[in-house]
């Protein structure tokens, strides 16, 4: 078993007024050589968005970005025509592929969007552009493991291109849960806790704290209070 912790105080800091963002690998001016990425986990930025403003037009390509809101509505537009809202218990991604234009705006006139930004390095070059966006059961994830993305179209949530699994779990405390990893021989898994305390193989983990774990087969997880948890099984080795 290998791990590497990041505790939520040791990431990278961007404050710039109508957005305040939390970088836990290197993004932007925040460049750590010691937190490029977990596998093909590049990004994954905790945003908090200013009433009424937002991300202007800007483009992607060659990247899986999704995007996971967790208070407040964002409106997305991109020049495939997509223009929605996505909310708390929506997923949304976008194979960049060949070329995107998007923006993204808080579109509440009177409180914060708070949404986390998670980008992929996709396993396909110059593929078409692809939108997707689906309203998840969030009781689903109550004391179980409720996927939200994977490889593959016909799965539980949205897909992209990668060999990689998001999971979701809301826990109360006291309760355990295991995961099972999908591909032990090429896969780790990051964890990042949204709420809350939890131990995941021993390690003790607090809000907003990031773990990635690799060379298990599955994770052994205990809520030590009310917890919340993403874990992002992704390639680590070729």
């Amino acid at each position: 078993m290998n791990t590497i912790l990041h505790k939520a105080n040791t990431r990278g800091d961007a404050n710039h007024g109508w957005l305040h963002s939390k970088h836990t690998f290197s993004f932007a001016n925040y460049h750590n050589p010691e937190r490029m990425n977990f596998g093909v986990l590049r990004v994954l930025n905790d945003d908090t968005v200013s009433e009424n403003r937002g991300f202007g037009t800007h483009p992607h390509r060659d990247m899986e970005i999704i995007s996971i809101p967790l208070e407040g509505d964002l409106k997305h537009e991109d020049n495939m025509g997509n223009k929605t809202i996505i909310k708390s218990g929506d997923i949304q991604v976008m194979s960049a592929g060949t070329g995107v234009m998007h923006s993204e705006y808080n579109n509440n006139p009177d409180k914060l969007v708070k949404f986390l930004q998670i980008w992929v390095i996709p396993n396909k070059q110059n593929v078409e552009p692809r939108y997707d966006q689906i309203t998840l059961d969030t009781a689903d994830r109550k004391n179980k493991l409720q996927q939200v993305l994977s490889p593959n179209a016909d799965d539980a949530g949205v897909w992209i291109h990668q060999n990689t699994w998001f999971t979701m779990t809301n826990l109360d405390a006291g309760k355990e849960v295991k995961y099972e990893l999908n591909d032990s021989k090429y896969n780790g898994v990051y964890a990042f806790i949204l709420k809350g305390d939890v131990t995941i193989n021993g390690q003790a983990l607090n809000e907003r704290d990031g773990f990635g774990i690799w060379d298990v087969e599955t994770l052994d997880i205990k809520a030590d209070s009310g917890t919340e948890i993403l874990l992002m099984e992704v390639p680590v080795k070729e």
